[in-house]
């Protein structure tokens, strides 16, 4: 069997490969990214790099030149800000390429990594399943271009697997924890709201093991929340990592609506003026703020899913990877 993984230089993209190497039914890899650092490529004699741009047809067409059975495409731009071109241009064109190519190249399963960003409405949200309601007005484009990426695989007809997984944490995160270490460390981070709301934190290791089980589930053409089943609170969880590194725990908090509001201005004047990416976003001052679960019965069900490594493990892996980084770069 022969897998090309998109985004495989990203934190995702690059675990799947790192795990997928040792699947003794899978006999190549092709792992594409935009660059990959040194000290992040693998070197395996089941594993070929192709480095390039999705947007680019005849680069995409080049990656299927070696018969690809297997698709999973966890290439994006995922930011809370941008334009719509930007977004639609890395999303969605890039997923019509792939798209496309695998039509023509008789692919026999395309697995895609959409996000949970497409069910935020600003609300509490508690044990989201596959049937929730999607807002008629998603949040931003990122959201938007995510859910219209899912929708052409549908379309095409082709044997699919659609995962959304909520919130990946572990050794190799560089978006998510990070981010709020970066704010903590310039003073910047706060507790918006109550500081009560409860969350799921998915551990990266078992949303690989779910895009292993979907290479070889016979429950296809389907769609599946990924995360671990076993909400947290966002906090307290944050001020965890914050205190293992060395770092104060934030205490201080801002009132939800006061901070709402003053990112609302903040993204109006960007949009007005700079079009750059505003210090803070009504969605970023939303996800810290509000409680958001996903209900993941029907993965356990129809994909066999079961999370192995617990919220808790997770955490103490990204600590220990985030030490031993820094201590590197110190």
């Amino acid at each position: 069997m022969n897998i090309l993984v998109t985004g495989a230089t990203g934190f995702l993209g690059s675990r799947i490969v790192e795990h997928l190497l040792s699947e003794n039914k899978i006999n190549l890899i092709i792992a594409t990214g935009r660059k990959v650092k040194n000290d992040a490529q693998i070197s395996h004699s089941k594993l070929h790099y192709i480095l390039g741009d999705l947007r680019n047809r005849s680069f995409v067409i080049r990656l299927f030149e070696k018969s690809i059975d297997v698709v999973i495409n966890c290439a994006s731009l995922s930011s809370p800000w941008g334009s719509k071109k930007e977004f639609c241009e890395a999303n969605i064109t890039t997923q019509k390429h792939l798209i496309d190519t695998s039509i023509k190249t008789s692919v026999k399963r395309f697995i895609y990594i959409s996000s949970p960003s497409i069910y935020f409405d600003f609300n509490d949200a508690i044990g989201i399943n596959e049937n929730s309601q999607i807002p008629k007005r998603m949040v931003n484009q990122y959201a938007k271009t995510k859910w219209r990426a899912e929708n052409l695989l549908r379309e095409s007809k082709l044997p699919h697997i659609i995962l959304r997984p909520r919130a990946l944490i572990g050794r190799g995160d560089t978006v998510i924890m990070p981010r709020l270490i970066r704010s903590s460390m310039e003073e910047k981070l706060k507790i918006i709201g109550s500081g009560k709301n409860v969350v799921d934190l998915t551990p990266v290791s078992n949303m690989v093991e779910a895009v292993r089980l979907s290479i070889f589930t016979q429950n296809y053409n389907e769609t599946y929340n990924i995360s671990n089943g076993e909400p947290v609170n966002l906090w307290k969880s944050i001020n965890y990592i914050l205190t293992a590194i060395g770092l104060p725990s934030i205490n201080k908090k801002i009132p939800y609506p006061v901070l709402y509001i003053v990112a609302s201005i903040m993204e109006y004047k960007s949009q007005l003026f700079t079009k750059k990416e505003p210090i803070l976003t009504r969605y970023s001052v939303g996800i810290l703020a509000k409680s958001f679960t996903f209900d993941i019965q029907k993965a356990r069900n129809k994909l066999k899913f079961q999370p192995k490594q617990t919220t808790a493990q997770a955490l103490e892996e990204f600590i220990q990877w985030y030490k031993e980084k820094n201590n590197d770069n110190g």
